[in-house]
């Protein structure tokens, strides 16, 4: 399936979208990650495979999107998917799968999607890191304007944070109070994740006001969650919340 492009707040946001019944499944990637990621790509394959819609994209300033990763928040972000979603996507009900960063994006779009959200799953989601990944020493600098550098297993490195995603993300925070969202929810999580502590989907599943949570802790599981059989629980998890 092509790449596509839609424009959205003077950008031009890059996506990958196929056709099929619903519930539509959306997936949505980590910090400075994209949608030609190995989880991205299998599950566009899947729905491709049997007929589902999917839809995929690259937040702006990141993979074919235009725009500057500097200028990226997670406000900016969700309204991005929120009007590629209303233009594109044709199913009444969506599935949001969100990868780290984007687990915690599954969040605030699906509180704006009202009745059009079915299901939501996490993996290794990472909602409030502006909170808790980050030492004071670190949180003086953003509040003060500058922009942190990190070492990085991710192929950019060092890996930038910029004063307006966090200060964005520090408006945004969701684990410090009920999260009103009302789905089925399933969390991933990779025991040995040495970026996202597997507490936090525990934290994030005491958080939500839902009923039917579940936090699946992935042996030997690192914060990709993206070998053979760790894709396959995810493959799976869409199907049963499908």
């Amino acid at each position: 399936m092509m790449t596509q492009t839609f424009a959205f707040g003077g950008q031009q946001i890059a996506y990958r979208h196929t056709p099929g019944s619903g519930p539509a499944v959306v997936f949505l990637p980590g910090y400075m990650s994209d949608m030609a990621g190995s989880k991205a790509t299998a599950i566009f394959d899947w729905c491709a495979q049997n007929g589902r819609e999917c839809l995929l994209l690259d937040y702006s300033g990141c993979g074919e999107s235009s725009g500057d990763f500097a200028d990226g928040t997670l406000s900016q972000w969700r309204d991005e998917v929120l009007a590629l979603v209303e233009a594109k996507v044709m199913a009444d009900k969506l599935l949001l799968v969100g990868s780290s960063m984007g687990g915690w994006l599954m969040l605030l779009v699906g509180m704006a999607l009202g009745d059009r959200l079915q299901a939501l799953i996490g993996i290794a989601a990472a909602p409030d890191f502006s909170n808790w990944g980050y030492d004071e020493e670190q949180k003086a600098q953003l509040r003060a304007g500058t922009t942190i550098y990190e070492d990085s297993d991710y192929g950019y490195d060092p890996m930038p944070t910029h004063a307006k995603f966090w200060h964005d993300a520090e408006n945004n925070k969701l684990l410090g109070s009920t999260i009103a969202l009302t789905c089925p929810v399933r969390l991933l999580h990779g025991e040995e994740d040495a970026d996202v502590p597997p507490d936090t989907s525990f934290k994030l599943a005491e958080a939500l006001a839902s009923e039917d949570v579940e936090v699946m802790l992935i042996d030997g599981g690192d914060h990709r969650l993206s070998r053979e059989h760790d894709i396959e629980a995810l493959l799976d998890t869409i199907a049963e919340l499908s």
